[in-house]
């Protein structure tokens, strides 16, 4: 018996997918949202959700259409892991990020207050907007600094769920998350740029991969955890936003390292810095402090850097053989 309906923005991406998973397990009924032709997504849904997913097409700029999805679904919880970015384009098309990444976030909290005030929301966040913070690491109270368009967008949502909360008493929460990958990130992130030219190169179909700045250092989780302390947030007595992090840094190259010696191979033989393709240097370095969700949601990261490079690294090998 189902217990509960969820909608899911961005369900064909990392976080998202993750996240259906992780509902349908526990008895959700999922349902996806998708900006293009609803057929067209249900392929794009890794395979483990093929079939399992219930997809409604929606233009995030659209209000009235949000108003008709919750009177029809009616979700006792939203999950809002829709985002325009591309890793390094953080600074392109402003206007499209700021309406994608802040102004809908508006639009789908005005939608709850008005059509079910007792749904559950909860906001998928970056650690983006303390990108010029003044400390290190970053918690739930450090002053909001972001550097980006990107930043300023999740920034602007934070600062509306909020509102949201405190003026309306909605349960809407941010959940801030920091660098989080697995074998479903987009290959202009620059995780699985590594893991996927590591195969090909392994296959013979490269012979090196060029990145920006090895020493930049971050700090990576796996998305399957931070999908996991997005749900246990909705279910908490209270609504409050949260730090997802590891607490711990790794640098690009510690990822090259790893990832070529897995498969017996030397990263210094196939990596080569590209000047041009290094992001702008951070003036702190971001690194989450999770206390708080650890001590309130009794969540912590269970897949720890090294497995989370092997896991990527194992995945793409597959693909590159298929």
């Amino acid at each position: 018996m189902v217990s509960r309906t969820a909608l899911i923005t961005g369900i064909t991406g990392q976080d998202g997918s993750y996240l259906a998973e992780l509902l349908l397990e526990r008895g959700y009924r999922a349902i996806g949202t998708a900006r293009r032709n609803p057929d067209e997504a249900q392929r794009a849904l890794p395979p483990e959700l093929a079939g399992r997913i219930e997809l409604v097409a929606w233009d995030m700029r659209d209000a009235s259409k949000l108003a008709q999805i919750l009177q029809e679904y009616r979700p006792a919880e939203i999950y809002n892991c829709a985002a325009y970015s591309s890793g390094s384009g953080m600074y392109d098309e402003s206007l499209a990020i700021g309406e994608i990444n802040g102004l809908a976030v508006a639009r789908i909290l005005e939608g709850i207050r008005a059509t079910d005030a007792g749904i559950r929301f909860c906001q998928a966040s970056s650690s983006e907007i303390f990108a010029n913070a003044a400390e290190s690491p970053q918690s739930e109270a450090t002053p909001v600094c972001p550097s980006s368009p990107y930043g300023a967008a999740k920034a602007y949502a934070d600062f509306m769920v909020r509102i949201y909360r405190e003026r309306y008493g909605l349960f809407a929460c941010s959940a801030i998350l920091f660098n989080h990958e697995s074998p479903r990130r987009g290959t202009a992130f620059v995780t699985r740029k590594i893991t996927r030219e590591l195969a090909r190169i392994k296959r013979g179909l490269a012979t090196e991969l060029r990145l920006g700045d090895l020493s930049a250092r971050r700090d990576w989780g796996f998305a399957g955890d931070y999908a996991r302390a997005m749900w246990l947030m909705l279910q908490q007595a209270r609504a409050e936003d949260y730090v997802v992090s590891t607490g711990e840094t790794h640098s690009v190259r510690e990822f090259c390292e790893r990832a070529f010696t897995q498969l017996g191979m030397d990263y210094r033989k196939y990596v080569k810095e590209d000047a041009d393709a290094s992001r702008r240097a951070e003036t702190v370095q971001l690194v989450g402090n999770s206390a708080k969700a650890r001590r309130l949601l009794d969540w912590k990261p269970e897949t720890g850097f090294p497995d989370l490079v092997k896991i990527m690294v194992e995945a793409d090998l597959r693909i590159s053989e298929a």
